[in-house]
């Protein structure tokens, strides 16, 4: 089977935890770059990052690396691509995105016309035509240029790999899904422990760590684009990584997992999207304030997407709210608390200082995940648990 790089855009600042998930699926890395991880793979390694991955926003494949200072040399690179090996010649092709960052080439509008123009040239010549129909299945096209290296991709994954399919209403400023995963990975929490997320909103985080303790693969319950590419994949390798996704669900799991809001709506929003990634059974839901946080268990973890006060009558509320959870939080003596949140004032009103903190990029709002360590849970005495 042919081998080609397959690269995976991330969240900034995240990519050491996409980098664990790809050795996990047991490939080998290329290239690690602010956002990106490109890795060696075939066609089966397209079905299962698609299907496995929980933390990279798509999974490209690469057509072409190389230089170009010009939009003469881009267009003559981009022609020298291999394109008619991925591209059959009824397809329906475009130029979906091109990004650039410090090159000469700036103007996204017209890398992606020169692409298109490039492809159209090479794809003429290979397959000896004047015109295309363009009346096949999509294949579309993403561009990167970083210090005028430029980088073309076919995108396998259509819609964004954050859309899991299970969420299809969001409260305010919802963390997405790929980023909830990759926050939950950072931290020590397991399945056998107790999670809960005062502020929960639509469920997120609640929703991906009850899919990472029942093993369910995010992308098992959604179509990708590549789907039709049988010229690249065969039809059998889905079902192939769909079947290995179905035995790895672990059905006997217990959880402790707990998602608490103000909004009652929200709530119910929060436990339809739990039904529909299949989880409801291991998450419970409840309309709380998050002044009456609490647990009689020990050594819980609390994930949690708090309010940012992005407009100011918003922000006004938040040194209330700030205090009332650093209180609740100073009375769970053996806990965990992991937050993202752009607020500035956030440790001063919690009322202590992060062990650590990370800086990310939610979108393109500016946040940091503080981390307050508890303790250890000691560990079990073996001839008891024998």
């Amino acid at each position: 089977m042919n081998t080609f790089p397959v690269i995976l855009p991330c969240h900034f600042g995240l990519e050491a935890v996409l980098k664990r998930e790809i050795y996990d699926l047991g490939y080998e890395i290329e290239r690690v770059e602010d956002g990106r991880i490109t890795f060696t793979g075939d066609a089966d390694a397209v079905c299962r990052a698609n299907i496995f991955l929980r933390t990279a926003e798509r999974v490209l494949i690469c057509v072409g690396r190389f230089k170009a200072f010009t939009y003469d040399e881009l267009f003559e690179n981009v022609k020298a691509c291999p394109w008619e090996e991925y591209i059959p010649g009824n397809a329906r092709f475009w130029v979906t995105k091109a990004n650039t960052v410090n090159s000469r080439l700036f103007s996204s509008s017209d890398i992606q016309s020169i692409v298109k123009k490039a492809m159209v040239e090479r794809m003429k010549q290979k397959y000896d035509v004047s015109w295309f129909a363009e009346d096949g299945d999509d294949y579309p096209v993403r561009v990167f240029i970083n210090k005028d290296e430029v980088t073309v991709c076919l995108d396998t994954t259509g819609e964004s790999l954050h859309k899991r399919g299970y969420r299809t209403q969001a409260g305010r400023a919802p963390i997405s899904e790929t980023l909830a995963a990759a926050l939950i990975m950072l931290t020590p929490w397991k399945g056998d422990r107790i999670l809960v997320d005062p502020f929960c909103g639509s469920g997120t985080f609640a929703i991906e760590a009850a899919m990472l303790a029942a093993g369910i693969a995010p992308g098992m319950n959604r179509a990708f684009m590549s789907e039709k590419w049988t010229n690249i994949i065969d039809k059998r390798l889905w079902y192939d990584a769909v079947s290995e996704a179905r035995e790895q669900i672990r059905t006997d799991v217990v959880t402790d997992i707990q998602g608490y809001d103000i909004d009652t709506s929200v709530i119910k929003t929060a436990k339809d999207n739990a039904r529909r990634a299949g989880v409801d059974k291991l998450i419970h839901f409840q309309q709380r304030p998050v002044r009456e946080l609490s647990h009689s268990g020990k050594y819980g973890f609390i994930i949690t997407n708090p309010p940012y006060g992005e407009r100011l009558e918003e922000k006004e509320a938040l040194p209330v709210l700030y205090g009332e959870f650093g209180e609740r939080f100073a009375k769970l003596d053996s806990w965990s608390a992991y937050i993202i949140t752009s607020y500035e004032d956030a440790e001063k009103y919690i009322g202590r200082k992060a062990d650590k903190n990370r800086k990310i990029y939610n979108g393109m709002i500016k946040t940091f995940f503080y981390q307050f360590m508890g303790p250890k849970p000691p560990k079990k005495d073996r001839k008891a648990d024998g």
